[in-house]
């Protein structure tokens, strides 16, 4: 954990120094560890960091309290795309090692569309989760609308150490290929069918309906 920290003090930061009361790598670890427990509109994330400051003070400076939520939502839209994902890159990592075998269970793979963030020129962004059963987030990728889904949850599950684990989606994540990458990386998984899926769901009502199957 205190590498990925550490990694944040690299962040560019362009406000003007004098004016600066929170520190950048601060408000980005409060997002992340905000997202890791479900919260993901400004508010919310604020109301984490003020109930948990005891928490986040054991890796965090925090000069001058918590920030309020319109400064963590400025500050972190000032941040690269780039240097988030490799940020995102250097938890996945600390996950694959021994330090992150403790944080693995029954991963659920969901997509969900950010509140507040769209613009009349910009649709919203839409966040696609690893999670599991405590509600920790082990790594999300943003796609474009949630039709993207299934070109993102192969990906997002590439960049996860999932071996041994089950893997669970709604029901666009029921995908071929999708299942060919959760066994390759010798994990389990339970998928959700609906009737859009014609032949295959006919076919698993017939089998559960067979007394002799």
């Amino acid at each position: 954990m205190n590498s990925v920290m550490q990694y944040l003090g690299g962040v560019i930061d362009t406000r003007q120094e004098k004016k600066v009361k929170h520190l950048m790598k601060d408000i980005i670890a409060i997002v992340f560890f905000a997202e890791l427990a479900n919260a993901n509109e400004w508010i919310e994330i604020y109301i984490f960091a003020q109930s948990k400051e005891k928490f986040l003070r054991k890796y965090l400076e925090l000069p001058n309290g918590i920030p309020s939520h319109d400064t963590i939502q400025r500050v972190f839209a000032m941040v690269s795309a780039e240097f988030l994902k490799k940020f995102q890159q250097q938890w996945n990592e600390m996950l694959s090692s021994n330090e992150g075998e403790k944080l693995k269970k029954i991963l659920a793979i969901d997509g969900k569309t950010q509140r507040g963030n769209g613009i009349a020129k910009q649709k919203a962004k839409h966040i696609v989760s690893a999670v599991d059963e405590d509600g920790f987030c082990l790594g999300e990728t943003c796609v474009g609308e949630k039709t993207n889904e299934i070109k993102a949850i192969p990906e997002l599950l590439e960049d996860l150490n999932i071996k041994g684990h089950i893997i669970t989606t709604d029901a666009m994540g029921c995908q071929t290929e999708i299942v060919k990458k959760i066994r390759r990386k010798r994990a389990d998984y339970v998928l959700a069918l609906k009737g859009n899926q014609g032949t295959l769901y006919e076919d698993v009502k017939l089998y559960f309906n067979d007394p002799e199957g």
